[in-house]
């Protein structure tokens, strides 16, 4: 079978008046009619950039091509014109972006999005186009899609909106379907559905797919081949099976390594640097996590917690219905312990923490911090209250003030609370609280564009820990990590739990994550807790059919 695709000796470069970065340094790869190859690597390892150059969707300037051919259907890609690019873009070739909501445009409805890729490539006409439409968001799964091809994209959940992006990227029936981190912020049982309808679209419209992640799970369960790149470079490239079976490389093996499975029982991660640095090892000398024993001080306390939306109100302004996000929840946390609270998007999750915490105003129920009833205390008590209690929350880079050095973002709770008596001890205890979460005291300077995410990640941990707390709430705070930065940050909490005795809830939507950091777990739907046990129970003898189904849902590399 011939090559669709042939990539030979790309080289991409990021230039600026005193800087070089060679993003991409000299790949080639090719992909047949039909197959599925998956790019799995690091942020920064070039799988983004490699496939943005084969759209031509790159800047220039910064971005420069400096060498190489991208060969499809043996023409390249890279002399096209400007008028041969639209016509090849969305039409035989189209991509689904990582975070669809900025990727859709939101003043227009998703019909008319999708309407002006076939009006524009299949030269349909206006009502065609809206009853081809329709069709293509039945086939993606869309629930109504008569009443949802009017919807405008902030009115719908983020699995919807992803499905909204592959029904536009298929409306075209393109020959090459490029996939960049589609699944990586979705709940287990929306990715699932997902990775199904991209396996089926491709069977039913003969199309290749380049699928590109950091989890490998998800590749496995997609890829026929896989490419592994580091640092620009393509460092291992074979058959899926040969490669996880039996990886050749230690930055392979490290990758396969850190992400955490069921069959995990170690107290910490391995990590990718520890394979690159020739360890392989790691894993037996990692200890075994063992069973925490019962604390006697419960140090929270929630009783018939009850949070509701009104969705509809009469013209006097009474309720007539309303969204029960938090369902009358009760559960204890003790002290020095992680709870680990997991479900899928809409559970119910977010909204439990914010009102443990305060930040929402619950509609009925208490919530008890070391006996204190938070909801009759007053505003001053309030702020003296949340200096033991603190969040972390999902998206690091919304979390900093991008104007603030992350040294001021670090030291403003200090400040708030008045801790500390001069600037120069503040200064002093930033410094420290940098090295505590595993980056230099010079960085202090620095504002929060010039680190990666991992890094802004333990920055906001510096920031929760800067005023010492004693309970922190962390939400969905390694969910759109790589897995090696994952390991890390989820390595990092558990030595300052242990070296503060931080109580922690471990919000997320990933089993995998919530069995390894948490000591007991609590299963959240529609509003209720609907099971919580230790996580040996939870993951091996479930009893609700609502955990089973997020269970059977985790992608599992098995050959």
């Amino acid at each position: 079978m011939s090559n669709l695709l042939s990539v030979k000796n790309l080289s991409v470069s990021f230039k600026s008046q005193d800087l070089n970065v060679k993003a991409v340094k000299g790949i080639s790869f090719d992909l047949k009619k039909g197959e599925s190859l998956g790019i799995v690597g690091e942020s920064g390892s070039g799988k983004s950039v490699t496939a943005l150059s084969i759209m031509r969707l790159l800047p220039q300037p910064p971005a420069e091509i400096s060498s190489g051919e991208i060969l499809f259907n043996k023409t390249d890609i890279l002399k096209y014109s400007d008028k041969e690019l639209r016509e090849i873009r969305g039409n035989h070739i189209s991509m689904i972006f990582q975070e669809p909501m900025t990727s859709l445009n939101p003043v227009f409805t998703v019909g008319y999005q999708i309407d002006e890729a076939l009006i524009l490539h299949q030269k349909m006409s206006k009502k065609t186009a809206r009853e081809k439409s329709i069709d293509l968001l039945n086939q993606v799964g869309i629930v109504d899609p008569e009443g949802r091809v009017n919807s405008y994209p902030h009115q719908l959940s983020g699995g919807q909106r992803q499905r909204v992006m592959i029904a536009m990227a298929i409306a075209c029936k393109p020959d090459l379907l490029i996939a960049d981190e589609p699944t990586t912020a979705l709940d287990v049982t929306i990715q699932k559905q997902i990775l199904h309808l991209l396996k089926d679209l491709q069977k039913n419209l003969d199309m290749s797919i380049i699928f590109i992640s950091h989890d490998l799970g998800v590749i496995s369960e997609i890829s026929q081949q896989v490419l592994v790149m580091q640092e620009g470079k393509i460092v291992e490239e074979g058959p899926t099976k040969d490669i996880f079976k039996k990886p050749k490389e230690n930055y392979t093996k490290g990758l396969i390594a850190c992400r955490p499975t069921l069959e995990v029982k170690t107290a910490r991660l391995p990590t990718v640097s520890d394979f690159v640095e020739g360890n392989t090892n790691i894993i037996d000398q990692l200890p075994i996590k063992e069973n925490k024993k019962s604390s006697a001080e419960v140090i929270l306390k929630v009783k018939n917690l009850k949070k509701h939306f009104p969705l509809k109100k009469s013209f006097f302004g009474k309720t007539l219905s309303s969204v029960k996000a938090v369902d009358d929840v009760s559960l204890e946390v003790e002290k020095g312990s992680t709870l680990g609270l997991v479900g899928e998007s809409g559970c119910g999750k977010t909204t439990l923490g914010r009102a443990i915490l305060q930040l929402t105003p619950a509609t009925s129920g208490q919530v008890f911090f070391k006996d204190t009833d938070l909801s009759k205390i007053n505003k001053k008590e309030m702020k003296a209250m949340r200096r033991k209690m603190q969040i972390i929350f999902q998206d690091p880079y919304a979390s900093l003030n991008p104007r603030m050095t992350v040294g001021n973002s670090i030291m403003e709770p200090m400040l708030i609370h008045k801790l500390w008596p001069n600037r120069d001890e503040r200064i002093s205890r930033v410094e420290e609280l940098l090295e505590q979460v595993g980056l230099s005291k010079n960085m202090k300077n620095r504002y929060p564009h010039e680190f990666s995410g991992g890094q802004r990640q333990r920055i906001c941990i510096a920031r929760a820990i800067s005023i010492e707390p004693e309970f922190i709430i962390c939400d969905e705070s390694v969910s759109s990590l790589d897995v090696s930065i994952q390991a890390q940050i989820l390595n990092l909490l558990k030595d300052l739990q242990d070296k503060l005795n931080l109580t922690y809830i471990f919000i997320s939507h990933d089993l995998t994550v919530i069995k390894f950091i948490s000591d007991k777990i609590a299963v959240m739907d529609k509003g209720k807790i609907v099971e919580l046990n230790d996580p040996e129970n939870i993951y091996h003898s479930p009893q609700n059919p609502y955990t089973k189904k997020l269970l059977s849902a985790i992608p599992v590399v098995s050959f």
